[in-house]
Order: C-alpha cells, then structure tokens, then sequence
C-alpha cells in the first residue's frame, strides 16, 4: 500500500513502489514509439501569460521566483505579470509553445510523446497531487490535420493502457461540435458557459446543473431538460446517432460533431470493443478543445476520476496566419500509479533489480566475486557482491530480506554454484553460462490475483 507523504500533494515511492511506477512508464514509451511517436520533453516554466492565455485556471499555477533578488533587480513581479515565469499544469500548453518555436525543425504531421512531472496547486487527495507525472500523445498539423488522427489517438490509448497492470478501463468519449451545435440549435448562444455547467454534472447533479443553465445563462425550463437529454446519451455503439436525431434538433456543427463522433465509435467498436462508449455529458472544462473529447476511467473506480483525457485542439497553436491544429491526450501517470499501489491492484515480482547475490567466502575472495558479478552483468542479469564474508546463512538471510532470488557461491578450489533460496535448489554454475528464467532476470511487475 503507498505510503503517506510527508510533505501533502508530493508524493514520494519506496523501491518497490518505484518499480511499479517504472514499468508503467516503460510500458507507455513501449506501446508510443510502436506507434511512431517521437519522444520530447519541454522546459519546467513558462512565462505565466502563456500558460494562462487559454482557460481560467490562474488559481492552480506555481510561480517561480527567487528567494532573494540580486541588487537592484525588480523585486517581486506581480503574480498576473505576464512575463513572469510559472511552473507548467500540464504538457499541452507547453508543446503548444515548442510547435510554433521550433515548427522550421519539424516534419508535419508532427507525432510525439511527452513524459513529464507536471504541478497544480490543486487540494491533495487520493488521484490528486501537486506534483505528478503525465504521459501525453499528440500529433499536430501544419495548416490542417485529417480527422483520421482522432480515431487513430484513440485506438492507440486505448492498447496502450490496456497493456497496463489495471482493472477495466472505459474511454468515454464526446465530441465539442455535436455539443455545440446542439446547444446552438435549442436557442443557446454562449456554448462555452453550457459546456462548463455540463462539466459539473457528476458533481452536482442534473438539478443543480439545470438551475445553472438557468440562473447563470438565461434558459428556459425546456432549454435545460433539452441539455440534460442530450448530455444523458450512453452508448457503447452508434445507436447515440438515432437519439441524438430523436431529439429533434437540427444544426450544421450538430450533424458534422455527430458524424465525427460516429467514425471513432464505429473504429474502436472494431478495433477495441468493449473499451470505448459514446457519452455525450463529457464537456472537458478547458476552452481550447474544439472537437474530439475524452475522459477514461478505471471500471469500479470511477471515484478516481479521469484517468487519461484529452481531445481536439484547432486553435491552441499559432504563429501569425498560421494555424498547428492538433489531437491529444494526457495519461495521468501518478492517479494511476496511486491506485494500482493503494488497492495493491499489481505488485513488483521484487524490491530490488538485483537478481543475483554473490556471497564471499572469505574476505580475501571479494576480487574473485567481484569478476563473477562482472561476468554476470556483461550478460544482462543484475548482480551485486557481500560486502563482508559473514557465514552463509548470514549472507543468504540478507539477500532473502531483500528480495534476490538466487546466492552464488564460489569454493576455496574455484568451483561454482548457484542457489535458487526460494526453492532450496543448489546446482553447479558456470558464470560465463549460466542463466536465470525470463521471469527472474528482470523484476515482473503484474496485476495481483484480488485484481
């Protein structure tokens, strides 16, 4: 189970925690560059007018300065200066930023991949932290970007977190346009202010969130109840299309949205069945997504929230006339990893990589041991040497305390042998030969029983 922080919305692995975390990363980058995504990574700051440029979310965001200023430096920027610098929320915004700076140097469409610790002033709790990793996927175009992508993102999400040691997972997919112009289509014009209202369904309610389109955007009692029906859609194939339809609503962005949305349900029905449902109350609550929109969350563990999100961006990226429309999502490696260790969801095979310990037989032995771990080492299995020549059943005690699974022992007249101390078996071993299973050269990270 993880551990509490001491410092609160930090959190900190013990090794065998770390492992987890490892092989999840490790996994991510795996199923990515199969796909043909290229690795970056961006500075930790940004200037803070551009990371607040799109969204209102000034209250989440570190700034950084110094302690002290140097003599006769400007003392204390103002926290809504824009050219202050701020720790970045996310990986979206910044690689925004890298794409219009560095578009000369990059072949469109751009695919890449970004694993990086991110900070959120955000209040701590389980799924929640203020410094946490996130694993992001986009690819961007240059002028224009082929719808294709969005199914493409999807599909690879969705093999890529089923490659994890986790329960089921459901992308929940919507799309922004077919909102839009639904909200349109009724009579209500500010579109962003429904989407936002909508966003707080599961949090409030239907009832609070029909007085909200009505107190604060003006609808009437139909209005609502029209927004309600529609955000109330779920479907895991394209039946949603004949509901949406159902509803009686007619409008140009509604139908494109709605045909969008049809093609990546109708792929994953294909290609990932039972991964993917349609459902038409996902909002996402930044302004800068303008179609596509994904939320995922781990089946049984919906409190969680959103464990990958994400979606269409037309607009983020620009320079000048110039326009870098893109598709994305963000893994939030950190919730994940949170829960897979506080549900004891899957567990590292060992708390060490160490596969081997080589014992001494005397102190003067400890050259010897250390050509043996050499040796071992030049063939990739992970060794390390006793420090002091205890007895043996005080060196294999240390290994089995810490997890190693075999004891190599080397005698007075050069012979060797290696002991397996889980089962007890001790064979002859040659350490230019001799080799561990697959399953033991490596630590295994896999889902526990329970899970």
């Amino acid at each position: 189970m993880a551990r509490t922080a001491s410092l609160s919305g930090f959190p900190e692995w013990l090794p065998e925690e770390r492992l987890v975390e490892q092989h999840v990363l490790d996994s991510l980058r795996h199923t990515f560059e199969l796909h043909g995504f290229s690795s970056i990574e961006t500075r930790a700051v940004e200037t803070v007018g551009q990371l607040l440029r799109k969204g209102d979310i000034d209250k989440e965001v570190y700034g950084l300065s110094r302690l002290q200023d140097d003599e006769g430096e400007e003392a204390g920027k103002g926290k809504h200066d824009p050219h202050a610098l701020a720790l970045h929320f996310d990986l979206t915004v910044p690689f925004a930023r890298y794409v219009v700076e560095n578009a000369g140097y990059l072949a469109f469409p751009f695919r890449r991949y970004q694993i990086q610790k991110v900070w959120r002033g955000e209040r701590p709790q389980e799924g929640r932290a203020r410094e946490f990793t996130q694993a992001d996927i986009d690819v961007v175009g240059d002028g224009e970007l082929p719808f294709r992508y969005d199914v493409e993102i999807a599909l690879v999400i969705a093999e890529a977190l089923g490659a994890l040691p986790i329960p089921e997972f459901r992308l929940r997919i919507n799309n922004r346009k077919l909102a839009e112009g639904f909200y349109r289509g009724i009579g209500l014009t500010d579109t962003a202010g429904v989407l936002r209202s909508i966003d707080k369904l599961e949090k409030i309610g239907p009832d609070k969130v029909a007085e909200l389109l009505k107190s604060e955007l003006g609808a009437t009692d139909e209005q609502a109840q029209a927004a309600l029906k529609l955000a109330g859609i779920k479907t895991e194939d394209t039946s949603f299309v004949a509901q949406v339809r159902s509803l009686g609503v007619s409008n140009d962005l509604l139908e494109e949205g709605l045909n969008e949305l049809e093609q990546v349900i109708e792929a994953a029905v294909k290609r990932v069945p039972g991964k993917v449902v349609a459902d038409l109350s996902i909002a996402r609550g930044l302004d800068y997504y303008t179609g596509t929109v994904v939320e995922t969350v781990l089946v049984g563990h919906e409190q969680l929230g959103s464990i990958c999100s994400g979606g269409r961006y037309d607009a983020l990226a620009s320079k000048g006339n110039r326009k870098f429309p893109g598709v994305g999502l963000s893994i939030g490696v950190t919730r994940l990893v949170s829960r897979i260790l506080s549900q004891d969801l899957a567990k590292a095979s060992r708390s060490v990589p160490t596969a081997v310990f080589v014992a001494l037989t005397s102190d003067e032995s400890w050259g010897e041991a250390q050509d043996v771990a050499t040796e071992l080492r030049s063939r990739g299995i992970a060794a390390e040497v006793a420090a002091k020549a205890e007895k043996f059943g005080k060196q294999i005690k240390f290994a089995d305390r810490r997890g190693i699974p075999f004891v190599w022992f080397t005698d007075e007249d050069g012979k060797h042998q290696v002991k397996d101390i889980r089962s007890g078996v001790q064979v002859d071993a040659d350490p230019a030969t001799w080799t561990p299973s697959d399953e033991d050269i490596r630590v295994q990270v896999a889902a526990t029983p329970a899970s």
